[in-house]
């Protein structure tokens, strides 16, 4: 499995436009293939942060997701506005936090 998690950082001036494109653009990215979880929220509008989070199965699905259709939309609204801070993890013997 794969988990990303980090910030997208954009102009403070663009948060209300990219906050009323979310709902769009997490439920596009949870119907595609090998999407585990996938989740944008706003966590400081003033210095225009939002808090991302991805669970893919493998590499193979988040590589047909970064060069899909839907992940080229986004970059093409965004990928000039955005600065993007996001860490990638292989993630093994997921279980339960409460074990």
């Amino acid at each position: 499995m794969i988990v990303l998690i980090g910030y997208l950082h954009l102009n403070p001036s663009d948060v209300d436009e990219f906050t009323a494109d979310i709902p769009d653009i997490v439920s596009s990215m949870r119907t595609e293939k090998g999407c585990l979880f996938y989740a944008v929220t706003l966590e400081d509008a003033r210095a225009g942060r939002m808090l991302i989070v991805e669970r893919w199965q493998d590499q193979e699905s988040l590589t047909a997701h970064l060069e899909g259709q839907k992940a080229a939309a986004f970059f093409e609204k965004w990928g000039n506005r955005i600065k993007i801070d996001v860490l990638k993890y292989d993630a093994s013997n997921e279980r339960s936090f409460m074990e």
